[in-house]
């Protein structure tokens, strides 16, 4: 039963149980829903690869420096990794390109916005599979 006060009278409605009932499996059909969401988009951003200290000192210092920003930030743009670095967007942009072409970094385009992130595992494990296939 529900009450609403309209000055001063009251205005009793009834909801019926069914009706709840019916709201109630919705919302939990909607949770599940969420939660299939969820793991899709927790696949969607992998683990980046474990490197070395020896491996990372081989990267010179400017590149490292964008490596380990993106690599704290996840998949992001070059816009962002120029704001948390403080360098130019140009010059993060072209680190980012030369930290792609070595095999360090992913990167993938959505509209106009190119993304980036640290190679993982499973990247690597798909390419080495299609490279033994072809």
């Amino acid at each position: 039963m529900v009450i609403h006060q309209i000055g001063t009278r009251k205005k009793i409605c009834m909801v019926r149980r069914s009706v709840l009932d019916k709201i109630f499996r919705e919302m939990i059909n909607i949770r599940c829903r969420l939660d299939d969401i969820e793991r899709s988009v927790s696949n969607w951003n992998p683990q980046p690869l474990e490197v070395a200290a020896d491996e990372l000192l081989q990267l010179p210092d400017h590149l490292r420096q964008t490596y380990l920003t993106l690599t704290s930030r996840g998949e992001s743009e070059a816009t962002v990794v120029s704001n948390t670095t403080g360098r130019y967007r140009a010059i993060e942009s072209n680190y980012l390109n030369q930290l792609a072409r070595m095999g360090w970094l992913n990167k993938r385009r959505v509209s106009k916005t190119i993304y980036f992130r640290p190679v993982s595992e499973r990247f690597l494990l798909e390419n080495a599979n299609r490279k033994s296939e072809s």
